[in-house]
C-alpha cells in the first residue's frame, strides 16, 4: 500500500469514527435541549395563566375554557402538590395514532378553590425539526471531511513528490550503467538530506565498482600472455620424453592452465559485455545452431554417456548479437553437460519465442537466490570455474530477456525467454 493511501485512509477511518459517534450524540441533545426548552414553555404558559386566573374566573368560564382549549385544561383536583412535567403517549385523534407529548400537572387555586392545570405539547415536530438539523449537521461534516481529507491529500502528493522522484531513481538506478541519478531539488530538509545521502553513497560506491571492473579487465589482460607462454612451455614439455610420473604432472600442470585460460577468457567476456562491446545485431536461427553444433556437444556428453533429445515444436528466431548468442547456448549446454548424471538425458525444447534445456542432475532443487551468482557453484568439485551461468544472466539482462530456473519431474530446466 502506498504512502500517501495509508495516510488517507487513516484520515477516513477517524473521520467515519468521529461520524458514528457524534450523529447520535448530536440528536440525543438537540433531543434533551429541546425536551427542556418545551418544559420551561409549559412553566411559562402555567404562569400566564395563574396571573390571568386572578381575575374572576367562575365555573362558567373554566367551562369555555375547557371546551375551547383542549391543549390546556383545568380539571378538578387530581392532588398534586406541585408542578409535574411527564412524557406520555397519547392517541392524537387528527393523526389518529399516538404520539409523543409533554404534559405539565400544575395545582393552582380559583376562587379560594383548588384544581389541576394540565397542558400538553406534541414533541413530533420536534423530532422532525431534530432530524432536520442532525441531517444538516452532518452533510456540513461530510463536507468539511471530504474537503480536508482532498486537500491533505492535494497537499501531500505536492509535498511528497520529490521523495517519490527519488524512489523512482533509486529502483531504476543501475550501478554498471554509469549513469547516476538527478534528484530534483526540494526546500523540505528531511528529503533533501536524504538526496545528498543517497547521492555520497551511490557516487562512493559507483566509485568502488569501477575500480573493480577496471581492475578485472587489466588484470584479464595482463594474464593472457604469461598464460600462453605457460601454455606453450607445457605443450613443449609434453613433447619430450617423459616417465610417467613427469607425464602425470605435465597433464595435470595442462588441465589447471586449461581452466585458468577459461577463467580469465570468461572474465574477460563479462568485461567486454558490461562495456556493451557488442552492439551488432541481426537475425539468428536458434534451431539452426543447435542442430549446427550438436554434433560436437554429443561428443562432450558421451563422456558421461548421456543422451540428448531435441524437441523443435518451432522455429525459434530472434534478434541478437551473434557472438554472445553462440556463447549462451554454448554455456547452457556445457552447463547441462557438466551438472549431469551419468547415463542422465538432457532434452532441448524450442517454442515460439522460449528455449529450453532440462537435464537429470541431483535430487534436490538448486539454490535459485545464489544459481546466477558469479564464482557460485553448487558442487565444488566441479570442474567450471562459476561463471557460466553468471554469463548467461548478463547476456539476457542486455538484452532484455529473461532467464529463469525451475525443477520438475526430477529435471532442472532453464528457460531463456525472448
Amino acid at each position: 500500500m502506498k504512502l500517501l493511501t495509508k495516510t488517507t485512509n487513516s484520515f477516513l477511518a477517524y473521520a467515519i469514527i468521529i461520524l458514528l459517534i457524534a450523529a447520535p450524540l448530536f440528536y440525543f441533545i438537540c433531543q434533551q435541549l429541546y425536551i427542556y426548552e418545551t418544559d420551561e414553555v409549559l412553566h411559562f404558559h402555567k404562569g400566564a395563566f395563574i396571573q390571568e386566573s386572578h381575575r374572576n374566573f367562575t365555573q362558567n368560564d373554566i367551562d369555555l375554557w375547557n371546551k375551547y382549549n383542549h391543549e390546556v385544561m383545568i380539571i378538578p383536583d387530581m392532588g398534586v402538590r406541585k408542578d409535574s412535567i411527564v412524557g406520555k403517549m397519547i392517541y392524537d385523534s387528527i393523526a389518529r395514532e399516538k404520539e409523543p407529548f409533554r404534559v405539565l400537572y400544575a395545582p393552582v387555586d380559583i376562587n379560594g378553590k383548588r384544581y389541576t392545570y394540565t397542558e400538553r405539547i406534541n414533541l413530533l415536530e420536534m423530532e422532525g425539526m431534530v432530524f432536520s438539523i442532525a441531517g444538516m449537521f452532518l452533510f456540513i461534516i461530510i463536507i468539511l471531511l471530504i474537503g480536508i481529507i482532498l486537500i491533505s491529500k492535494i497537499t501531500a502528493v505536492k509535498i511528497w513528490k520529490p521523495f517519490y522522484d527519488t524512489l523512482n531513481q533509486i529502483h531504476d538506478f543501475e550501478i554498471d550503467k554509469n549513469k547516476a541519478p538527478h534528484f530534483i531539488p526540494t526546500d523540505i530538509d528531511e528529503f533533501d538530506r536524504l538526496n545528498k545521502s543517497l547521492e555520497k553513497l551511490i557516487e562512493k560506491n559507483t566509485a568502488i565498482y569501477q575500480n573493480q571492473r577496471e581492475f578485472v579487465e587489466n588484470a584479464a589482460h595482463e594474464l593472457q600472455t604469461p598464460l600462453a607462454l605457460f601454455q606453450t612451455k607445457i605443450d613443449t614439455l609434453a613433447q619430450l620424453d617423459l616417465n610417467k610420473d613427469q607425464s602425470e604432472v605435465v597433464a595435470s600442470l595442462n588441465t589447471d592452465v586449461s581452466r585458468l585460460n577459461r577463467l580469465n577468457k570468461n572474465l574477460l567476456l563479462l568485461s567486454k559485455i558490461e562495456n556493451e562491446s557488442f552492439l551488432e545485431k541481426s537475425t539468428i536461427v536458434v534451431n539452426d545452431y543447435i542442430k549446427k553444433h550438436l554434433d560436437f556437444f554429443s561428443e562432450q556428453a558421451d563422456a558421461k554417456n548421456l543422451t540428448i533429445n531435441t524437441e523443435f515444436t518451432s522455429t525459434l528466431t530472434i534478434n541478437g548479437n551473434p557472438a554472445l548468442t553462440e556463447v549462451l547456448i554454448n554455456n547452457l549446454f556445457l552447463n547441462a553437460i557438466r551438472h549431469n548424471e551419468k547415463n542422465g538425458k538432457i532434452i532441448i525444447t524450442t517454442l515460439d519465442n522460449e528455449l529450453l534445456f532440462s537435464n537429470t542432475g541431483q535430487d534436490t532443487p538448486l539454490q535459485i537466490e545464489k544459481l546466477f551468482n558469479r564464482f557460485s557453484k553448487t558442487n565444488s568439485a566441479s570442474q567450471g570455474n562459476g561463471l557460466g551461468l553468471a554469463i548467461i544472466k548478463k547476456i539476457t539482462e542486455l538484452n532484455n530477456w529473461k532467464i529463469s530456473y525451475t525443477f520438475y519431474n526430477n529435471l532442472h530446466s532453464f528457460s531463456v525467454k525472448f
